[in-house]
């Protein structure tokens, strides 16, 4: 019996978000369009240095399940709050959303994960985050009856930074995969990759992931290579799917010998591309999870992604369900 659509697993993060010039990464030091780990002093001294803010609960693969919820789909979500302003905003949001999210939140530090993230006049975000509570999580937090009972698990490759997370992953897949069900994961970004290019390459095939999601960087840094087709050749041998986005290339999807191209959405301006990959996943697994072609779900995913970079936050205020439909795609 299946009891949810997309079963998400990530990193539980509240955004803060500011926009700023491109001075002032350099002046700070901060990484474009990457997202960088920082402890609790950084933390304090970029919150501190950012101009007005607006704080919306984020964490990647939590903006999937929240986009999976919007089309109407049934999302669960494992991810570790401390009990604390934050941690109640976020779980707030999650049950708002429609999301199930059950997970224990924290009693007492560390404190509630949170992102600060810098957004320059291109739309392009970079990432400055504090993981708090989310290093806490762990096997304990596995749910059996959720592992078993979703269509398809959805983990971010960001699980790996702390360490428990991973255990808590792969006692998920077993779960899923013996009740039948298929395992995902987005590859999340290309430093990311960089720090965890031979265990993601083993998790695709040793068949623990079938279904891999990433963008044009982030496969090319998996197999060391600055051909694009040449890593979309490779990646098709290591495993079951892969959707690979291209920003206003739009998307490519590929399952053996099977290839399909996907349009991206017109936009009227870009404002900011936090959320873009997630709400992809979003629109794709939505897709797949009712039996739609490729095709399609490429294409509800291109429509996801295309509405949440025309907005500061990563999780679309529209009701993605009617965004669908006007566009025909339900």
């Amino acid at each position: 019996m299946l009891d949810y659509d997309v079963l998400c697993i990530g990193n539980a993060i509240v955004d803060i978000i500011a926009q700023c010039d491109e001075a002032f990464l350099e002046t700070n030091g901060i990484i474009k369009g990457a997202m960088n780990l920082i402890d609790t002093r950084r933390a304090e001294l970029l919150y501190s240095r950012m101009g007005p803010a607006i704080e919306a609960s984020g964490g990647s693969a939590g903006n999937t399940a929240a986009g999976v919820a919007s089309f109407g789909g049934r999302a669960a979500f494992f991810g570790k709050v401390s009990n604390d302003t934050l941690g109640e905003i976020y779980a707030h949001d999650m049950h708002a959303q429609g999301v199930a999210f059950d997970t224990r939140p924290l009693n007492g530090a560390p404190p509630t994960a949170r992102s600060m993230i810098f957004v320059t006049p291109d739309g392009e975000r970079s990432m400055n985050t504090y993981l708090g509570a989310c290093v806490e999580l762990g096997p304990e937090d596995v749910e059996a009856d959720k592992a078993s009972g979703a269509a398809v698990t959805y983990f971010e490759g960001y699980l790996w930074d702390p360490p428990r997370a991973k255990e808590a992953f792969r006692q998920t897949a077993k779960l899923a995969h013996a009740a039948g069900r298929e395992v995902s994961m987005t590859l999340s970004d290309s430093f990311c990759v960089d720090r965890y290019r031979e265990e993601f390459l083993e998790l695709m095939r040793s068949g623990t992931v079938d279904i891999v999601f990433a963008n044009s960087h982030e496969i090319k840094s998996l197999y060391q290579t600055a051909s694009f087709d040449e890593a979309l050749a490779q990646i098709r041998k290591d495993c079951k799917i892969a959707a690979v986005t291209r920003s206003e290339k739009g998307s490519v999807i590929v399952r053996g010998d099977e290839t399909v191209t996907i349009n991206a959405t017109k936009i009227r301006e870009l404002v900011d591309t936090t959320g873009a990959g997630d709400l992809y996943a979003a629109g794709f697994l939505y897709g797949y999870t009712q039996g739609r072609s490729l095709k399609h779900c490429g294409d509800l995913g291109s429509l996801a992604a295309g509405l949440v970079i025309q907005q500061i936050g990563p999780r679309p205020r529209q009701n993605l369900r009617h965004e669908a439909e006007q566009a025909g795609l339900i």
